[in-house]
């Protein structure tokens, strides 16, 4: 059994690793177009703020590790075309411009995501910056450390952690969105007008609501100023953060996928070609609480979907759980996370939701330290389905939301998250679970309602 890997990232990296250990006599072939594979591009923004000293220790594996483990590895190998019905693609060796044709019995696509490059002018100027791989990460540190002004544009999780990183460095940073509110995908608006005071109370300058127009440049050709629907903004450095596509170029208008491009595949990581596995972020996801497909580049995500490659490629196996786009994230003193959808994120999608907040502690205030906690749990408004929730603290309560997770994918109800089972310790929780407590508070209020109207 001849099979063949294209892109060798997270999903890429599982898939080969599981495909050596399921299947230790298939000949397994990758070709990646750097000369690296697995690096976790979420720890960039924790490089340039120097809490990872080097961009090495990002990398989790290798080629020299796979090819260890059993597999041919092919960097800074380029794959030009795919011919399906004749199961070959046509390769091209990036140092040496040759080319070659190679087959293929299952053909696993993992290429990946690539940043968004929006059409504006002058986005072709120096020192405006991609944040995605290895080598812009390098780029991004060696041209930070002489700028004074950077704008970063995009107010997703990783502009977040990187005008965090800049103004530690004492530099003088834009935050640029288009939308009126930071990190809109993950939070509602009581979360994120915390996150904008927090940015503000240290020096950041948010650019809401204004949309970029131009960038206009000096006579040596370097980026001088952001020109948005609002204001100029003098800049010697911009990191765009506007968001990904997938990679599918290779088997555009050849396999079903979302408008965006992102494939689809079935619960066994097939895409419409029986012979063709995909999986990652040129991937759509089933997202549980949207009961739909979605986009969610995400690496955990990536992660699980290359291990179900890997055990489902000879035959049906594991099934894919699906997703809740479960994400967290440190931003100064605030430990944030969240999982399945937003109230604003339900309504796109047509669901009746409502949605209960409490503010409590974590644990009890008798103990020497007790932080307050804001928690959000959104529900479908008749079936009482759990749909979402939101966490933001002082104190990292972030693994509420692994737990929550969990609930949405097993598709509970308020009143099952009310009454399961959690464990009381007074240094670590309160007698009632703080998920117990929001559940039960939404009972109440339910309960509340309905006594009113008899």
């Amino acid at each position: 059994m001849k099979i063949i890997v294209i892109g060798c990232t997270h999903a890429g990296t599982q898939t080969v690793k599981n495909l050596l250990r399921l299947h230790p006599d298939a000949d397994i072939t990758v070709y990646e177009r750097n000369n690296n594979v697995s690096f976790l591009s979420c720890g960039i923004a924790l490089n340039v703020g120097g809490v990872v000293k080097n961009a090495e220790d990002l990398f989790y594996s290798s080629p020299e590790e796979l090819e260890a483990l059993g597999a041919t590895m092919h960097v800074h190998h380029n794959v030009l075309s795919i011919n399906r019905q004749a199961k070959t693609i046509v390769v091209e060796n990036l140092e040496t411009n040759e080319t070659k044709q190679d087959h293929y019995d299952k053909l696993v696509y993992t290429t990946g995501s690539t940043p968004i490059v929006p059409p504006i002018s002058g986005i072709g100027l120096k020192h405006i910056q991609l944040c995605k791989n290895y080598a812009q990460a390098q780029d991004i540190i060696k041209k930070a450390a002489h700028a004074t002004n950077i704008a970063v544009i995009g107010a997703g999780y990783i502009g977040v952690e990187l005008v965090e990183a800049f103004e530690a460095y004492g530099k003088h940073v834009t935050f640029i969105e288009g939308s009126d509110r930071v990190l809109n995908k993950y939070l509602d608006r009581e979360f994120t007008d915390e996150v904008e005071q927090t940015l503000t109370n240290h020096g950041i300058q948010l650019a809401l609501n204004e949309k970029v127009e131009s960038f206009v440049g000096n006579d040596d050709g370097y980026v001088k100023s952001v020109q948005t629907s609002k204001a100029t903004h003098d800049v010697d450095l911009v990191i765009l953060c506007v968001g990904f596509r997938p990679q599918t170029e290779l088997v555009k208008d050849e396999l079903d996928t979302l408008s965006n491009g992102a494939l689809l595949v079935n619960d066994y990581m097939q895409t419409s070609d029986p012979s063709i596995f995909a999986a990652g972020d040129n991937c759509s996801v089933f997202h549980n609480s949207a009961q739909h497909h979605a986009y969610i580049p995400l690496a955990t995500n990536a992660t699980k979907m290359g291990t179900l490659v890997a055990y489902n490629i000879m035959q049906p196996t594991i099934r894919y759980r699906g997703t809740q786009g479960t994400s967290g994230l440190k931003l100064y003193d605030l430990h944030m996370a969240s999982t399945g959808l937003t109230e604003d994120a339900a309504a796109t999608y047509g669901l009746d939701v409502r949605s209960t907040t409490l503010i409590d502690h974590e644990r009890p205030t008798f103990m020497p330290t007790a932080t307050e906690v804001r928690l959000k749990l959104v529900y479908e408004n008749e079936t009482m389905r759990l749909i979402g929730g939101q966490i933001m603290s002082k104190s990292d309560q972030t693994q509420l939301m692994n737990t929550l997770s969990v609930c949405i994918q097993q598709e509970m109800t308020v009143e099952d998250l009310a009454f399961s089972d959690f464990f009381f310790q007074p240094h670590y929780n309160k007698p009632v679970n703080l998920l117990n407590t929001v559940a039960l508070k939404t009972l109440a209020e339910r309960d509340q309602v309905h006594l009113q109207t008899q």
